[in-house]
């Protein structure tokens, strides 16, 4: 049941139930925000000095789901926080457990998305070999994906799932479901909503480089920016224009890209020569 009274608002109001339910409920927001820093250090422990840059290699199915799990912890808890805070404060149901289990849910769904992300990529290594490899296709794969992700963030389906995620209010009030399953089950229908929101940023990183953690960091404040910022169409439009710049200059200039790794081909025959050329200079002096 839902509790009458002040949380019962128009959907139409946008962020402004769940970020006054983040403040009623600020124990649970610290608890989201702290075991999302506990994932970002995990993570970076995991994967010191495995970062290969576009189409970096995911390992075994086991080690690749467990990451990635701890990963969408580290980039989605703190943009989702408010959304569970809002759930507990709406729900009958006191129980600490509630909460969490919303979450649990929410994560269920992104482990789903790693798991298929995960088919995919064998599937493809299988049919295609090394295509992706740097100095052959992937380059050129990885340019075309971050464009492709730039025009996604204009299309009305992405405005659709958006708008979910920045009007949690609407959509708990029209998919509320009672008890632990009905938790479960209503963190997993956010989650669908925010990986329709968000697939195309996902793959996005996975063009960058997903062992990166500077990458990891980059895409999880865009989507931050786009769910919380009270600019939503600035928000936006600017992680397209973003996206746009990323997959033009790493299609035409690679090297200019800031912290982007790239090994093998074009890339390591770029970067080669200026690493010579510093021995040289420091002979010159």
């Amino acid at each position: 049941m839902i509790v009458a009274g002040q949380d019962r608002v128009p959907a139409a109001a946008g962020l402004a139930p769940a970020l006054s339910a983040a403040r009623a409920r600020r124990g649970l927001i610290a608890l989201l925000v702290a075991l999302a820093a506990v994932s970002w250090w995990w993570t970076s422990e995991r994967m010191s000095g495995m970062d290969e840059g576009p189409w970096t290699g995911l390992g075994s199915l086991g080690w690749f789901a467990g990451v990635w799990v701890v990963m969408m912890a580290a980039m989605m808890f703190p943009s989702v926080a408010p959304t569970v805070a809002l759930y507990s404060r709406m729900s009958r149901q006191r129980s600490p457990l509630s909460p969490l289990l919303f979450t649990a849910g929410y994560l269920l769904v992104w482990a789903a998305v790693g798991v298929l992300a995960f088919v995919l990529a064998a599937l493809g290594g299988r049919l295609l070999g090394d295509v992706l490899d740097w100095d052959r296709a992937g380059r050129w794969v990885a340019g075309a994906t971050l464009v492709a992700a730039a025009v996604y963030e204009l299309t009305p389906l992405k405005d659709r799932c958006l708008a979910k995620c920045r009007s949690p209010l609407g959509f708990l009030l029209g998919s509320w479901r009672d008890g632990p399953g009905g938790a479960v089950r209503m963190g997993a229908g956010h989650g669908a909503w925010c990986a329709g929101c968000c697939w195309a940023l996902m793959a996005s990183l996975f063009a960058l480089g997903l062992m990166s953690l500077g990458w990891m960091a980059f895409i999880a404040a865009l989507i931050a920016a786009e769910k919380t910022l009270p600019w939503r169409r600035i928000a936006t439009y600017g992680t397209a224009a973003i996206l746009l710049c990323l997959g033009v200059l790493l299609l035409a200039a690679p090297s200019a890209i800031p912290g982007l790794a790239i090994h093998g081909g074009d890339g390591m025959q770029q970067m080669q020569p200026m690493q010579q050329m510093q021995p040289m200079q420091q002979m010159g002096r």
